[in-house]
């Protein structure tokens, strides 16, 4: 089963494919992030009730959404990690760790700031809020179990494990707007066939999202690059590319 997988997931071809692609990923990330941000912050209307005080959410959204798609890349390729035992596929969840929680720690911090002029207070233990924290202490439970054992194999399944038990979390922050009364608005974009947000607001946001995701895959590969090469450093190939260097 998915024999065609692997010639890709070698840790040499996988190497190479990143090195390929993360420049391209790095600067389209950079234009679609200027384009969307700079259309979002400076060129779209105020909101009748919040006013600028809205054009946060060009950051706050598109941090938020990436740091539950980018768990999700973590545990599944902590699941591929655990079934198949590919090497790269354990790598990956110690390379995507650091970037969803930064992403996790951005939505955070920039959710305070939005909710500061609109609840009059930096924090409630509100359902979103809270169990978006529980997802930033999953990543960093992961990054931490990886390097606490003497064993790297055994932190890296510790950690595998982990990440796969805290999908569970997914659906908590998704739903805990529908599932109980809280402060935080509802959905404004999962509902595409009648998204509540106006159009001249929705285009550079969606540009925003996308340049997140790019910069999530740049950042994933270059990190998964440096992983490869610690972790074949012994290597033929490895020592042939030092010294073609």
């Amino acid at each position: 089963m998915f024999k065609w997988l692997h010639p890709y997931a070698k840790p040499e071809t996988v190497y190479q494919l990143c090195g390929r692609f993360y420049p391209w990923l790095i600067a389209l990330g950079v234009v679609l992030l200027l384009v969307g941000n700079i259309w979002g912050l400076a060129f779209t209307p105020a909101d009748y009730q919040q006013g600028d005080s809205y054009r946060i959410i060009h950051i706050h959204v598109p941090a938020a959404i990436m740091s539950m798609g980018t768990y999700s890349a973590m545990a599944i390729a902590a699941f591929i990690a655990l079934v198949w035992q590919i090497k790269v596929a354990q790598w990956s969840v110690l390379a995507i760790a650091p970037v969803g929680a930064i992403y996790t720690a951005i939505a955070l911090i920039t959710g305070m700031a939005w909710g500061k002029p609109m609840w009059g207070t930096w924090w409630v233990w509100d359902a979103r809020l809270t169990s978006e924290l529980v997802l930033l202490f999953l990543y960093l439970g992961v990054i931490a179990l990886s390097g606490a054992f003497s064993d790297r194999q055994t932190g890296a399944k510790a950690a595998s494990l982990l990440a796969i038990v805290g999908v569970i979390n997914l659906p908590i922050i998704h739903f805990s707007v529908e599932w109980w009364n809280t402060l935080h608005q509802g959905a404004s974009l999962t509902k595409f066939a009648k998204p509540s947000i106006d159009p001249s607001m929705l285009w550079p946001l969606l540009i925003s999202i996308l340049a997140f995701k790019v910069i999530m895959l740049a950042l994933v590969c270059l990190r998964l690059r440096t992983a490869i090469l610690l972790n074949e450093q012994h290597r033929p190939w490895v020592k042939n590319l030092v010294e073609a260097q």
